[in-house]
């Protein structure tokens, strides 16, 4: 027992090295005796665990699709309407980029760090979600009138993209601060009146009737 839990540890400590080093360099440019050195562990030990770079950078990419679709199913609950959804499920993934290594480089490199070297694509898994949830909301008439599904899709998927890219270089952009803005602005101009009422601000603040009505007069 004591040399499987060693043996699941040292594994742990590599795909963190690893993710470290992707994140770092990339995935053409990081190297095998550095991830192993940082990890604290031999060459040999790391081909035990995984043959090459290839299967290292595959499992960084499986390791990161766990925690990222955990943290979006993480705010699913009882009455949460599509658009709740989506704002929640937009704060979870940034959460998860902004502090965990492994799940941003998994996330790099499922976005095509190295063209060549097939994988995940967990940016078109967001892109999906993007998609069914405000196909929900349109389906629930949660939707403004005059607002078109499809440019909601292509503007928030573009915006939400644009975070993570920035995030690599300066993490505010990934921060709850950033993102509450970003729907601050969109909701009142995606949502009917009746859904705003129902919707919590991703920063906690309720979007009460007062509040809608203030946001719709500022429009007018």
């Amino acid at each position: 027992m004591m040399k499987q839990e060693r043996a699941a540890r040292t594994r742990q400590l590599l795909i963190r090295s690893a993710a470290e080093a992707f994140e770092r360099h990339g995935f053409t440019r990081a190297r095998l005796a550095d991830i192993s050195s940082s990890a604290g562990v031999t060459t040999g030990a790391l081909h035990f665990h995984f043959a090459n770079k290839a299967a290292l950078a595959s499992t960084v990419e499986a390791t990161a699709a766990a925690i990222l679709r955990c943290a979006a199913r993480s705010v699913r609950h009882p009455g949460a309407n599509a658009l709740q959804l989506l704002t929640g499920a937009s704060q979870a993934l940034a959460d998860r980029l902004r502090h965990d290594v492994v799940a941003r480089a998994g996330f790099r490199l499922s976005c095509g760090d190295d063209p060549h070297r097939p994988g995940l694509d967990l940016r078109g898994e967001w892109f999906e979600c993007i998609h069914r949830l405000l196909t929900e909301a349109e389906d629930h008439h949660l939707l403004a009138e005059g607002v078109s599904r499809q440019d909601a899709i292509a503007s928030i998927a573009a915006a939400t993209t644009g975070f993570e890219v920035l995030g690599r270089t300066d993490p505010t952009w990934l921060s709850p601060a950033s993102l509450s803005r970003f729907w601050r602005l969109v909701l009142p101009l995606l949502a009917t009146a009746e859904a705003l009422a129902t919707l919590d601000l991703p920063a906690g603040e309720p979007l009460t009737q007062a509040r809608v009505v203030e946001i719709l007069e500022n429009q007018n």
